[in-house]
C-alpha cells in the first residue's frame, strides 16, 4: 500500500469546497487508494484554517481513519526547534517541521503540499529531498479531464464501501 504524507494545504483544499485548490485535491484524493500519514500540528493548522462549520467533520473523518496521524515524541522537539532553525529563512512552521520529522522516521518521502517552495527545498537529516505527488505531470484521463494522481486510475463511484471512510462530510453547506 503507498504511503504518503498530507500536508495542511491539500486538507483544508479537499474540506472546504470554497477554496482554489478545491478541484486539485479532490482531484488527486478521490483516485488515491493509499495511507495518508499526518502529524498533530498539522491537523491543528488544518482546524484553524478551515470554516468553523467544517471542522467537526474533518475531526471525524480522521477518526475514522482518513489519516492516520503520527506521534510525534516529546523528545524530538528540541530536533524540531533546529530544523526550524535551519530553514528560519523561509520560514519553517511546527506543522512542517514534523512532517520532515515523519518522513525521515518511517522513510516516506511521498508528500502532497500546495508549499511547493518549500516543500522543493526541505531536505531530511539524511540529505534526502521529499517529493510532492501534486507536482506530478497531470495525465488526462479518458473522458478528458485532469487528474493530478501519481498514478492515473479510473475513478471510482461517488462513495463505495472501500472509499465510504476516506471522503470527506458532503454536507450540504460544504457543498456551496
Amino acid at each position: 500500500m503507498q504511503r504518503v504524507i498530507i500536508d495542511t494545504g491539500p486538507l483544508v483544499a479537499w474540506f472546504d469546497a470554497a477554496d482554489p485548490h478545491h478541484a486539485s485535491a479532490l482531484g488527486f484524493l478521490a483516485a488515491f487508494e493509499g495511507q495518508l500519514l499526518s502529524a498533530w500540528p498539522v491537523l491543528t493548522e488544518v482546524c484553524h484554517l478551515l470554516p468553523e462549520r467544517l471542522v467537526p467533520d474533518f475531526l471525524r473523518w480522521v477518526a475514522r481513519g482518513g489519516v492516520t496521524v503520527i506521534d510525534v515524541p516529546s523528545s524530538t522537539v528540541a530536533a524540531l526547534a533546529d530544523r526550524m532553525d535551519k530553514y528560519a529563512d523561509l520560514p519553517m512552521d511546527l506543522a512542517d517541521a514534523s512532517l520532515v520529522w515523519v518522513a525521515e522516521s518511517l522513510g516516506v518521502l511521498d508528500v502532497l503540499t500546495l508549499d511547493r517552495r518549500d516543500f522543493g527545498i526541505y531536505r531530511t537529516s539524511r540529505g534526502k529531498s521529499l517529493r510532492n505527488l501534486l507536482d506530478v505531470r497531470p495525465a488526462k484521463s479518458a473522458a478528458g479531464s485532469t487528474l493530478s494522481s501519481a498514478r492515473v486510475r479510473k475513478r471510482k463511484p461517488a462513495v463505495t464501501t472501500k472509499t465510504a471512510a476516506r471522503r470527506p462530510g458532503r454536507s450540504e453547506e460544504n457543498r456551496k
